[in-house]
């Protein structure tokens, strides 16, 4: 399943790089810490976290995240945009709480 199908299923907003949702989805890493997240998140992974400063993205891509999600209606800095489109990292946002749409995107990828 790719990025594009997980953003449709859960209405999420795409902050930047909506030209590039194709990659597959391998699985999902919740976490606010970076070196938590550096060290047990994996190649493929959505990342669901409360964090929006850039330095996200350096760990995203670090790790070859498909996609960071934002959550908690929580919107990215602007040089957190910059640097991902630089990075080719593609960030979303949702309303939901990491909880809430951990779940759901568990739902989804297992049915």
């Amino acid at each position: 399943m790719n990025v594009q199908t997980i953003v449709n299923e859960l209405n999420l907003s795409v902050k930047c790089l909506s030209d590039r949702l194709g990659a597959e989805v391998t699985g999902g890493y919740v976490g606010d810490l970076l070196s938590d997240v550096m060290a047990n998140s994996a190649a493929g992974h959505l990342w669901i976290t409360r964090q929006t400063h850039q330095n996200i993205i350096a760990v995203a891509s670090l790790k070859d995240h498909a996609a960071i999600i934002i959550v908690q209606g929580a919107g990215p800095d602007a040089d957190t945009l910059e640097k991902a489109t630089d990075e080719g990292i593609p960030v979303l946002v949702s309303p939901l709480h990491a909880f809430e749409l951990a779940g759901k995107i568990y739902a989804v990828l297992n049915r």
